[in-house]
């Protein structure tokens, strides 16, 4: 294809202009990074986000293996002489991969199958003449073909069958025909097998169930796959077979002489033994990537607004790990993530020693001008917010807690990176810090952790690791680089998301922190070892040095437009070590920013971008997004009832709903069809990870620990 087909092509599939599509493709082949090319090359662009650039690359990178795959396949046909102006036009055309493999088919190196057997014997001919529609005596026909290696006229028509068979399943436009009518018309059906080991009749829906093919949601998809691949369902298709035949034989069979019955047995041979298990596997291929798709999708806006969540600035917090027999962990941890003090308390069973578990709290209480408690949500995390609440109420304090979401916090744990930040403390203490720098800093604190052991989605684990682990790896560099990173205090874990940055040259930027102080510039940061000119341009906007020498190096404005930010300040009597303050913010407001952007020869949308950076120099994204829900009481499952009004906390979600935190043990489930009035095609659009709800229960089933939840409101559900 050519390169204005190409993109006209991606435009079309994504969604944004082909101009656009020239201005990524240009960019991204210059070696510029997907954040880069999102925060300041939106003059270029059009504003594309990251999102869009991304899929503007997946998909260039798609057609450009497609295009390497058809030059093999062109040249392999070429090479055995039937290559044919239609069909290289034909090859060159196509758009997807399954097309072009389908076109090559019929030339593709065979193994040994019946036709070529048959082909051997030499009865291509006899295939040709009932290909042919010929006339007349069909087995005496067939005799004249016996020989040493052909017994009698029934074993020569089978073989010339066999010919016709394979002839027919190798025609791209029919295969593509039947992969259509069996994607459209077709039936997906399980069935529970015999010795299957499904104690716990997880998979019971699916036992006997089938559903059409076009229908099936992606989390059913990937339900049936995982009962499956455990044993326990048998999985198949249904197409709309007689259908599919009757689309074959009117193709194939024009006339109406003696060799029609063979042909009509040749056609169906081709249907069930060739065509049909090959479009079935396609079929669930297709279905299967269906579900990891969506799967993977929902990970990653999970875990995109569980990085986003907005930090606890300036609290000094006490984390606690709970359990039962090893006792709770405690650490106060600083305004600025510095660890003062560890504890172990007991206040459950075996030891249930509460008062000596108040008394450590007491003492660390009295010590610490501590603010606020963040739980763990995991074993034990009720019985210890009791404690908690009780602890509170007793002392009349003006502590506050929140439980957090730990999942992953035992990884971080027992990790090199937490080996290397607490020498000196166990897995245990480690995690009650990581739970407490977690409320302080979610992002700061999450990128320490593998993104799959955070534990926002559905069925991760039946997916392509490989896709959920890349497309996770991006949304973490997203939410990074949006928020800015303080080259400071950074770790290394969070400096290597960092546009432009590996992991060696983050660990290179703490070691020249740790032998040399605090950096003082943004140009200091070129003297890093293997931070090359290209690195710096594609990294520095998203370090950002507070308190430097230079005002600019705080902000989110990138070195290449300091001299227009500082032409701009001088315009409007303004000096750039008052950047951020009322009376400078005064003077920025109101501006013309066209006849501006005229006067500093700068892009209008680029100029906004630096007005927007004066004006909120220390702007946090997060800032945006509620804040935890701090609590100081508690509630047990066994004081909800139906129609109780609570808040809660959004901690998953999922295809069918969302997992509300309304502060029992269970979380409760809001189904998607009581997320809002009307129709929701994806709890997404109406709630995220972090949000605080309120909801209503519905229904509460305390033997099998099941809340039913609803954010519609008591006059909504009339």
């Amino acid at each position: 294809m050519e390169s204005q087909q190409i993109q006209s092509l991606i435009a079309k599939e994504t969604g944004v202009r082909p101009n656009q599509v020239a201005q990524v493709i240009a960019l991204i082949e210059d070696g510029n990074t997907v954040p880069f090319i999102a925060r300041y090359r939106k003059e270029a662009t059009g504003s594309l986000d990251e999102v869009q650039i991304k899929a503007i690359d997946d998909r260039y990178a798609y057609i450009q293996n497609l295009e390497q795959r058809k030059i093999e396949i062109i040249r392999s046909i070429d090479e055995q002489e039937k290559l044919t102006p239609e069909l290289e036009k034909e090859i060159q055309g196509a758009t997807v991969l399954q097309r072009v493999e389908d076109l090559y088919r019929p030339y593709k190196q065979k193994r040994r199958t019946k036709a070529i057997i048959a082909k051997e014997k030499g009865l291509q001919p006899l295939a040709d003449w009932l290909y042919e529609g010929g006339n007349g005596d069909v087995l005496k026909k067939a005799s004249e073909f016996v020989s040493e290696e052909v017994a009698d006229a029934e074993e020569a028509l089978q073989g010339a069958q066999d010919i016709l068979a394979e002839l027919f399943a190798d025609d791209a436009d029919i295969r593509e025909k039947i992969r259509y009518m069996t994607r459209k018309d077709g039936i997906i059906a399980t069935s529970v097998k015999k010795d299957h080991d499904d104690e716990k009749q997880v998979f019971e829906m699916y036992y006997d169930y089938e559903e059409a093919i076009q229908k099936i949601v992606p989390h059913r998809i990937l339900a049936i796959n995982r009962g499956e691949k455990e044993n326990v369902l048998k999985v198949s298709i249904h197409p709309p077979a007689d259908r599919i035949l009757t689309l074959m034989k009117r193709k194939w069979i024009t006339g109406s002489g003696s060799t029609v019955p063979y042909l009509e047995q040749a056609i169906e041979d081709s249907y069930k033994r060739l065509i049909q298990p090959s479009v079935e596997r396609e079929i669930r291929n297709e279905l299967s990537e269906k579900g990891e798709t969506q799967a993977i999708h929902i990970f990653s806006e999970n875990l995109r607004n569980l990085l986003l969540q907005p930090p606890m600035k300036n609290k000094m917090v006490l984390g606690v790990d709970p359990a039962y027999r090893t006792g709770c962990k405690l650490a106060v941890i600083d305004e600025t993530g510095k660890l003062l003090e560890v504890a172990v308390i007991y206040p459950h069973a075996p030891k249930n020693d509460q008062t000596g578990a108040k008394k450590t709290m007491k003492r660390l209480a009295d010590k610490y001008p501590i603010e606020i408690m963040a739980i763990g949500n995991g074993t034990a995390s009720r019985e210890t917010e009791q404690f908690v609440a009780d602890f509170i109420s007793e002392n009349s304090s003006d502590v506050s807690y929140v439980i957090v979401n730990e999942a992953g916090a035992s990884v971080y744990s027992a990790s090199d990176i937490a080996r290397a930040e607490f020498p000196d403390l166990q897995v245990e203490e480690r995690s009650a810090a990581s739970i407490a720098r977690r409320l302080q800093d979610p992002l700061s604190e999450l990128v320490k952790i593998d993104p799959k052991a955070v534990g926002v989605g559905q069925y991760q684990h039946d997916v392509s690791q490989k896709k959920l682990a890349d497309q996770l790896t991006f949304v973490v560099e997203t939410a990074v680089n949006q928020v800015g990173v303080n080259v400071n205090s950074a770790s290394s874990s969070l400096l290597q998301y960092v546009a432009g940055l590996s992991k060696t040259v983050a660990e290179n930027v703490i070691k020249v922190r740790d032998e040399n102080g605090r950096f003082t510039s943004r140009v200091q940061l070129k003297k890093i070892p293997r931070l090359g000119a290209k690195t710096y341009e594609q990294a520095i906007g998203f370090l950002r040095i507070p308190e430097g020498k230079n005002p600019l190096d705080a902000t989110g404005i990138h070195p290449e437009s300091y001299a227009v930010a500082e032409k701009l300040l001088e315009m409007v009597g303004a000096d750039k070590k008052d950047v951020g303050k009322p009376e400078t913010t005064d003077k920025l407001d109101g501006l013309n920013t066209k006849e501006l952007a005229e006067k500093l020869e700068v892009g209008e949308i680029t100029l906004q971008d630096i007005l927007d950076a004066l004006k909120k120099p220390f702007r946090d994204p997060r800032d945006e997004f509620p804040q935890p829900l701090l609590k100081n009481d508690i509630l047990k499952m066994e004081d909800l009832l139906p129609g109780m009004e609570l808040q809660g906390t959004v901690r998953n979600v999922v295809d069918f709903g969302a997992f509300v935190d309304i502060g029992v043990k269970q979380d409760g489930l809001v189904h998607i069809s009581k997320l809002k009035k009307g129709f929701v095609k994806h709890p997404l659009e109406v709630v995220a990870v972090g949000d605080i709800v309120t909801a209503w229960v519905e229904k509460v089933e305390k033997d099998k620990g099941r809340i039913a939840l609803t954010m519609l409101q008591p006059k909504e559900q009339i």
